[in-house]
């Protein structure tokens, strides 16, 4: 088991999007495995592969129960709109309410090459956005509306991160 410590703002790793995965290498599959092993905690509904400091378009995630992972996902379909409550690893402790689309569907391979496709409805719709977000070099907060960014950014530069965190 290797639970990874978790890369906080303002680590550059979060701002940079991730290459695509060329090859299923051992290097691959243990990173499949640490993703999996870090995101199986309670309150953990995905991570990305950049919030563990890898720069390759991976997450898993741990949503009603189920845990999984995908590789090279890119979202293919959204609808709907919600309008919640959402916070993240690399911002530990800031919850704002984000507008996303209800529904999401993704469409990535796994580590036998075989495409796989994930959907969902609300928090599984979240995650999916913001785990492809992530993966793009996005953090949730740059989704927020005006007010809400504006108060985010200034707490961020009143409480800056210091460390990465597990």
């Amino acid at each position: 088991m290797a639970i990874r410590q978790i890369r906080v703002i303002p680590d550059p790793v979060l701002r940079t999007p991730c290459d695509e995965v060329r090859s299923i290498t051992p290097a691959v599959r243990e990173l499949v495995r640490d993703l999996l092993d870090t995101v199986d905690d309670p309150g953990r509904a995905g991570l990305s592969a950049n919030q563990i400091g890898v720069g390759l378009r991976v997450f898993s995630y741990n949503v009603d129960g189920k845990i999984g992972y995908m590789i090279n996902p890119r979202i293919v379909e959204r609808s709907g709109e919600q309008y919640g409550d959402e916070g993240c690893l690399s911002l530990p402790g800031l919850w704002y309410k984000t507008r996303r689309a209800d529904y999401a569907k993704a469409r990535g391979i796994d580590l036998d090459g075989n495409e796989i496709v994930l959907e969902g409805r609300g928090i599984m719709g979240r995650m999916l956005q913001h785990e492809c977000d992530h993966l793009d070099g996005h953090v949730f907060i740059d989704r927020l509306e005006k007010d809400e960014r504006r108060k985010a950014m200034i707490y961020l530069r009143e409480h800056p991160f210091q460390t990465t965190r597990l």
